[in-house]
């Protein structure tokens, strides 16, 4: 198995305020980090993700806190498969609640459609939430490192969505405009 180079980030925090480990904790969550131990955090070691870690260490220090950043490599296959498997695990669970999130969209909008719920009022709230889709999927895609296999899912479940919105809209132009 080739080895990827990790960025081994780990940081301590005063207890108070708790709000600078939530920042600590929301920052690498949102960069893709996963946590192999409470304060310490690994990422594929990239230009982007080095760069984001050491803005996060110096927002560690700025709040009276120490930590540190390495380059590592894991010493056996066995570690190796363990932090792929974590990556592969969280983004799993990303792309799936991702696409809940488009089943109860599709499942909504077949609810207004035997309702005839055809407003422009059902049809805003509609495109808001296909909005909120297409911006969330593109932030899980740039955490997934490894190219998860639902990620092609994903992306067809966001165009079905928009698809069917398309085809709602339609039909609200059509019966407001009559």
């Amino acid at each position: 198995m080739e080895k990827q180079a990790w960025l081994l980030f780990n940081s301590q925090l005063p207890a108070s305020p708790s709000s600078s480990r939530v920042m600590v904790w929301r920052r690498m969550r949102a960069a893709g980090a996963v946590s192999l131990q409470n304060g310490v955090w690994v990422l594929p070691h990239t230009e982007e993700q080095a760069e984001k870690a050491q803005n996060l260490l110096a927002y560690v220090k700025e709040q009276g806190g120490t930590g540190q950043l390495f380059v590592v490599n894991s010493l056996t296959d066995d570690v190796e498969a363990d932090v792929l498997h974590r990556f592969e695990t969280e983004r799993a669970a990303e792309y799936d609640e991702f696409l809940g999130h488009c089943r109860d969209f599709l499942a909504e909008l077949e609810r207004e459609t035997q309702e005839e719920k055809f407003t422009y009022g059902e049809l805003e709230e509609s495109e808001a939430n296909v909005d909120r889709l297409k911006k969330w999927l593109p932030k899980i895609q740039a955490r997934d490192f490894m190219g998860h296999e639902m990620m092609e899912t994903a992306v067809a479940q966001l165009q079905t969505c928009q698809q069917t919105l398309d085809t709602f809209a339609e039909t609200v132009y059509q019966r407001e405009n009559a």
